[in-house]
């Protein structure tokens, strides 16, 4: 009888250390599950805005020293971020990527010197109000004296351009209409400048602004010929419909011309601000 009462013990001793042992569990587990439900509930916890740019088109969008986005359009962002209580993340990514990244959802903003007027992009985004007035132009090597406009382009030369912009369309209409011998669409302006440095270009259409920039940082090397084509207005863009993130933008912005931050940052990279005309 004292041994099967033993016996009869240990069982009931057994079985309350596996039930402490799967309670344990069950709360580690429950523990586990609320913390991954947590993180997932908040996603962009800080609610960071993410902000997409093509850091090749100074003094609008480039990178500094250290290899960080910076520019005329990261500092518009930023001040308009503070007067409006939003956080900003930057990421770089080629031109023609930024409009498909803002309707899949994978970014917010797009601050890239991007032509807010152009048909086909309002069609697949919402456009702030402009920011910078702007046009194109043709840029040539300072010792080319047989270019002087876009009418001494002729069929045995090629023109460059970045790719997704309205120079690139500039370029694709003077080779569709027969005028050049080829439209050479490249990913970035400084694979452009460098084409026609090594001459396997003959000219380059760009935003007035962009060339200007480069001119002043490589003083000598570079010109523009003609008039300015194509006048077109820079806005930054969000996603088809969403009202509540382009009010708060425009808002920042007209309160950041209102207080005259804006004014300081044009003169800090050199550009002419639209709204002193």
């Amino acid at each position: 009888m004292k041994k099967f009462g033993l016996k009869k013990v240990l069982a009931v001793g057994v079985a309350c250390v596996m039930a402490l042992s799967l309670a344990a569990c069950g709360s580690s587990s429950s523990s586990s599950s609320s913390k991954k439900e947590s993180t997932k509930s908040t996603g962009k916890s800080s609610g960071t805005l993410i902000v997409v740019t093509e850091p090749t088109f100074p003094p609008f969008d480039t990178t500094n020293d250290q290899g960080e986005i910076d520019g005329f359009d990261r500092d518009v962002m930023e001040a308009i971020a503070k007067d409006q209580g939003l956080k900003l993340e930057f990421k770089s990514m080629e031109f023609q990527s930024l409009v498909p990244a803002i309707q899949a959802g994978n970014a917010d903003i797009i601050a890239a010197g991007m032509n807010a007027e152009d048909p086909e992009r309002r069609k697949k985004v919402d456009f702030t109000d402009t920011y910078y007035d702007s046009g194109l132009v043709v840029m040539v090597k300072n010792d080319n004296n047989t270019i002087k406009s876009e009418d001494d382009l002729t069929t045995d030369m090629k023109v460059a351009s970045q790719t997704g912009t309205t120079g690139a369309d500039e370029a694709n209409r003077l080779k569709d209409d027969g005028k050049i011998q080829e439209a050479v669409i490249l990913d970035g302006f400084d694979t452009c400048i460098l084409q026609l440095q090594n001459g396997d270009v003959d000219a380059i259409i760009i935003d007035k602004p962009v060339a200007e920039n480069y001119m002043k940082q490589h003083e000598g090397q570079f010109k523009t010929v003609g008039k300015v084509l194509n006048a077109e207005s820079y806005g930054f863009a969000v996603k088809k419909g969403n009202t509540k993130l382009l009010k708060k933008l425009n808002t920042g912005l007209k309160d950041i011309v209102k207080s005259g931050e804006f004014k300081k940052l044009c003169d800090k990279w050199g550009i002419d601000s639209k709204f002193d005309k």
